[in-house]
């Protein structure tokens, strides 16, 4: 099974973003989302992000997995 998770990009530098993702900044390649700006959401797999997402399905899902993070 393969898990992507939201983030917020806050710096793009090269090919590669600074994602903030649940209060921490990872660092993911754009490879596969050129047109992605500073301000887009994005999911983050293996190091990529990999597609570009509504700003209300990405809070949607971040409150979700924080839900469940609560729970176990």
């Amino acid at each position: 099974m393969c898990l992507s998770v939201p983030g917020k990009v806050v710096e793009i530098q090269n090919n590669t973003a600074k994602v903030e993702v649940g209060g921490l900044l990872r660092e993911a390649s754009m490879a596969v989302c050129p047109d992605v700006v500073v301000g887009d959401y994005v999911l983050i797999h293996a190091g990529f992000a990999i597609q570009k997402l509504d700003e209300n399905e990405a809070l949607e899902t971040l409150e979700l997995l924080k839900r469940v993070a609560e729970i176990q």
